[in-house]
């Protein structure tokens, strides 16, 4: 690779375009390429970078030879885009899910591997200031052992588009939306201990969860290697006082940590620090984090790195949904 990483934006809706603007803000790669369905978000995404070519479709892209794609069309387009852009040569950053299940991101993570190509998926939450502080505690042994972790996203609203109620093409409801986030940060922050039990109940409209309908409501206890207990509950459109809820509790035998929302938002996060009845700031809000995973893939293509054996973390993931969704 000589020069900047060429990439391709495949889908520049609302996130595709934010993640697009923070890759060009870091000045180490060039948006060479734009597509999507929509003339509106063409035309939007060309006053971010008016000199890329605009393509019909990934086909088109990858004929550019490009160096890396990032996706943000639908779910179920997720893992065969993936796969065709990493068989090609060119690295991939997704938006999650990056499979509608474990089989379908495994065989991402394996197209990555024979490709020795880098791929990421835009778990973004991690980035978060509150959350890297949480994250050093746990990894120094501040908190003792930790024994339990409260996960919990709820979105007064739910998604704006069809696909996203029709299973075959989403995969799942809410945890396969929101929860995907809080299992990944939980696992992510405990260094990926092996799950050993799930225990999920699933609902849709208030009643367990039947036929093809995906759920809106969800709670799910995981038990993890060494028996910590993390009890993760997620949904749309939830009565719930205010726009979002969102957080992650750590507790341990010497301490506590929380990850928050502030106010009800969706983008500001704090997080704060316990010690019995003690409460002290840990990291103040942060808002501008959204896109980091973006800027750090970015980054990172354009240093030069490959496959990258994280990414069986991805697979993790993927598989810890599916024992909640019961397959």
């Amino acid at each position: 690779m000589t020069g900047k990483p060429r990439i391709g934006f495949l889908g520049v809706g609302w996130i595709g375009r934010h993640r697009m603007a923070a890759m060009i803000a870091t000045g180490a790669v060039e948006a060479a390429a734009i597509s999507d369905p929509s003339p509106a978000m063409i035309a939007e995404a060309a006053t971010l970078a008016p000199a890329a070519t605009v393509v019909d479709d990934l086909d088109a892209m990858l004929a550019l030879g490009l160096d890396g794609v990032v996706i943000a069309t639908p779910s179920a387009l997720h893992a065969e885009q993936s796969i065709r852009a990493l068989s090609a040569g060119t690295a991939v950053f997704c938006q999650k899910p990056l499979g509608r299940d474990a089989a379908e991101a495994a065989r991402v993570v394996e197209a990555a591997r024979i490709a020795d190509r880098l791929l990421s998926v835009d778990f973004s939450y991690r980035y978060t200031a509150g959350m890297q502080a949480i994250a050093d505690l746990l990894r120094r042994g501040d908190l003792g052992r930790v024994f339990a972790v409260d996960l919990v996203f709820h979105n007064a609203y739910g998604p704006d588009k069809p696909w996203f109620y029709d299973r075959a093409q989403s995969g799942g409801g809410c945890v396969m939306d929101l929860g995907v986030h809080l299992v990944d940060l939980a696992l992510w922050a405990l260094g990926f201990p092996d799950v050993t039990r799930v225990d999920p109940l699933l609902f849709a409209g208030g009643a367990p969860l039947t036929g093809d309908a995906v759920e809106d409501y969800a709670v799910a206890t995981l038990t993890l290697a060494g028996g910590t207990a993390v009890r993760l509950a997620c949904s749309w459109r939830l009565h719930a006082g205010v726009e979002a809820e969102i957080g992650a509790t750590f507790y341990g035998t010497a301490g506590g940590a929380r990850l928050r929302n502030v106010g009800g938002s969706f983008y500001d996060f704090a997080a704060e620090r316990f010690a019995g009845t003690r409460t002290d700031e840990l990291a103040p809000p942060d808002s501008d984090w959204g896109a980091r995973a973006a800027a750090d893939w970015a980054r990172r293509l354009a240093a030069g790195e490959r496959f990258d054996p994280a990414a069986e973390q991805l697979v993790a993931v993927a598989r810890t949904l599916d024992r909640i969704y019961g397959r």
